[in-house]
């Protein structure tokens, strides 16, 4: 490395937001919660992340990449040369910023709204991307939905339902309705949990769901070995986003992450590395892994 990449890289470092205790004082918001009223701010690696050619002219689709961990994949994918059709629910603004960050990292990036509890959006998705680029190289099943309750009886059936048609339902369409585009040498990432093996009691239903994905991930990385396309999960611990002001109480948002080995919350810029790892060719033997990153929670 040059002395002045040193020098850079440096720089960069120094303007990334603290990493300590980043929800100490946020507002409280409604789900989904935005990036907007995300205070302080997340890092997703505007400052920090340095591309360096591994996903040269792929073609990605993200789920949930407005805000948080899709944002910062969305980000690292275009600095490491990938185009990225960036799928969100209705936060426009969320979405138009990391739409800006992409195009700023000279890629394209295609804005798509909608719900994918509907499967018909799902696969309106994956024909877009085909529409726009051709193929689809990475496929990133990130979007997820979650409410807090106490109690079992406390959850409304119609929610019950509506988490698993975001979280897993959807991750099944899309990914039924993406292989037939997708070449050997693909790559399909689901973002799974920490909840996946330690399941947070109340959060029954998001957490049921991350150990589906899981379960889906390793089984779906058998079957589609022979096709040559790769199937793998990371599973994030406690990561600051919008999520969690909008679907948590404020004394759970205020110690958040605190009970970790390391004592605070990631930044979604912590995440965003091991999702290009298992994107690019580096990652050519490594098929149906689930890949901890949890502030050292240790993960069966």
């Amino acid at each position: 490395m040059s002395q002045n990449q040193s020098q850079q890289q440096s720089q960069q470092r120094s303007q990334q937001p603290s990493r300590q205790k980043a929800q100490e004082h946020t507002p409280m918001q409604q789900p989904p919660g935005t990036e907007a009223l995300l205070t302080p701010k997340a890092d997703h690696g505007e400052s920090s992340y340095v591309g360096h050619g591994r996903l040269a002219d792929k073609k990605a689709l993200i789920t949930g990449a407005d805000s948080g961990i899709g944002r910062a994949v969305a980000l690292a994918f275009a600095r490491e040369g990938a185009d990225v059709l960036i799928a969100y629910l209705n936060e426009h603004e969320d979405a138009k910023e990391t739409g800006r960050l992409v195009k700023e990292a000279g890629r394209k990036a295609v804005l798509v709204p909608g719900d994918i509890a509907d499967p018909a959006h799902c696969r309106a998705l994956v024909d877009r991307a085909v529409q726009e680029f051709g193929r689809i190289d990475v496929l990133v099943n990130n979007a997820a939905f979650q409410m807090t309750h106490e109690d079992i009886e406390d959850i409304p059936d119609e929610e019950w339902r509506h988490t698993f048609a975001v979280n897993i339902d959807a991750m099944f369409y899309i990914c039924k309705a993406a292989v037939k585009h997708m070449k050997p040498g693909s790559s399909i990432i689901n973002t799974t949990s920490i909840n996946s093996d330690k399941p947070k009691p109340t959060l029954l239903a998001y957490a049921t769901t991350k150990g589906a994905i899981a379960n889906f991930t390793a089984g779906l990385a058998q079957l589609l070995a022979d096709k040559g396309i790769r199937v793998n999960s990371v599973a994030p611990g406690p990561i600051w986003t919008p999520l969690i002001p909008s679907t948590m109480p404020p004394e759970e948002v205020a110690s958040f992450g605190q009970q970790t080995p390391m004592k605070r919350a990631g930044q979604p810029a912590e995440l965003a590395p091991v999702y290009v790892m298992l994107a690019s060719n580096e990652a050519s033997y490594v098929s149906g892994a689930r890949i901890a990153v949890t502030g050292g929670t240790p993960i069966l």
